[in-house]
């Protein structure tokens, strides 16, 4: 993965956020100070304007589980986005269509199998993950847990899932070594400390706004690079973790990955600049630009989607429908991409049944199915998946 190249301090100074260390090897890691930053965090008027900013564009999306009819649709959709996005960072190459594409056929790219392997583990650990800080804290043992069900058989999975790492990692262009990488996290035998601290200002009461917060923990997550593989899709699991947690957020509708792939140079230089020249507050400003972006785009589709959806079943019920027709519709707004056989089940209705709705949706201009076969036939709500693929193909800045 192509990151920014730039220069290392002298390995004898130190900023707010720690300092370069040369081992025995002759290579220089970075060992982070604890959190919270010293000297504090300067909250000029700028970051103040743009902390107002997200918390107003993050409370307006965390309402939406208050107005909408169905919140547990959104986070089903929202939750998978995130998770593309956020993998889609790390370089895997599938769409949306392809994880909420049903009876799929089977896809001879190994390379492909592998990312939509990824993504899925990505949504089952974002899952576990919110159903598991309602009952213990978030702690290096969670964070464990989590990293095992998102490395579990696919790349990586055989660099100790669930473990800390036992040996030196590091961050460059293909090729670099040690002595040429970009950035050398912190070295094993330290790993465990620094988790520890961090576990420990995670929980420490304290008058820093959450967003803030969040921020500084993503940030030192990264820092620290606890893991083998996984560190990047796991910092930003934290990210939502903790806005449930804290109850900044009340579901998961929050994809701040989109923010940080189509911005994935400048996001990387954030990081970057913290451990270089000890620069928390551009990275602050740079997470709640985030927040706010990704916040105030979620709250546009929602509220398309729901605006398309009164307007669609409407259109349905104008004519003399079957009560399939409606509970067809229906399950497409829960996943756009459904086939005969799966609606068969779901509604214990019968083939013909359930394809007589079909063709009518599609008479409607509703469906459309995309397989192009007689068999194993896949229709989807084109309308919808146009507002939620719409920003999953974004370019990287």
């Amino acid at each position: 993965m192509k990151r920014p190249k730039v220069p290392l301090q002298n390995p004898k100074e130190a900023t707010r956020s720690g300092r370069f260390v040369k081992q025995l090897k002759g290579y220089v890691a970075f060992q982070p100070a604890p959190l919270p930053p010293e000297p504090p965090i300067v909250q000029d008027e700028e970051l103040t304007y743009l902390l107002g900013q997200a918390t107003h564009a993050v409370g307006k999306l965390s309402g939406l589980a208050a107005i909408i009819p169905d919140p547990d649709l959104f986070v089903y959709l929202f939750v998978r986005k995130e998770a593309l996005l956020s993998s889609q960072i790390e370089g895997t190459q599938c769409s949306l269509e392809d994880i909420l594409n049903p009876e799929a056929e089977p896809i001879p790219d190994g390379a492909r199998t592998q990312d939509i392997e990824e993504v899925s583990n990505y949504v089952k650990a974002m899952n576990q993950g919110i159903t598991r800080i309602e009952r213990i804290p978030v702690s290096t043992r969670l964070i464990k847990e989590i990293h095992a069900t998102l490395m579990q058989g696919v790349r990586g999975s055989g660099k100790t899932p669930g473990e800390f790492r036992r040996s030196q990692n590091w961050i460059g262009r293909p090729g670099a070594t040690l002595m040429s990488a970009e950035f050398v996290p912190p070295p094993p035998d330290d790993v465990e400390r620094l988790m520890s601290e961090l576990e420990r200002f995670v929980h420490h009461a304290d008058r820093m706004p959450p967003l803030i917060k969040v921020a500084l923990i993503h940030a030192q997550f990264e820092t620290i690079h606890p893991f083998l593989d996984g560190n990047g899709r796991l910092g930003r699991l934290l990210i939502t973790y903790l806005l449930v947690l804290w109850r900044v957020l009340d579901k998961p509708l929050l994809y701040i990955s989109y923010y940080f792939k189509a911005h994935r140079t400048e996001y990387y230089a954030r990081l970057m600049d913290i451990r270089i020249h000890g620069d928390w507050e551009s990275w602050i400003k740079f997470f709640l630009r985030a927040v706010f972006e990704s916040a105030e785009m979620g709250v546009q589709s929602a509220a398309e989607i729901h605006r398309l959806m009164s307007t669609d079943r409407a259109r349905v019920q104008a004519g003399d429908v079957s009560p399939t027709t409606l509970h067809v519709y229906d399950q497409f707004c829960r996943e756009p991409i459904l086939t005969n056989p799966i609606l068969v089940t779901r509604l214990n209705s019968s083939k013909p049944t359930i394809q007589r709705a079909l063709e009518h949706l599609q008479k409607l201009g509703i469906l459309h199915e995309i397989s192009g076969k007689q068999r194993r036939r896949r229709y989807a709500y084109g309308a919808y998946l146009d507002i939620l693929t719409r920003d999953t193909t974004t370019r990287m800045g």
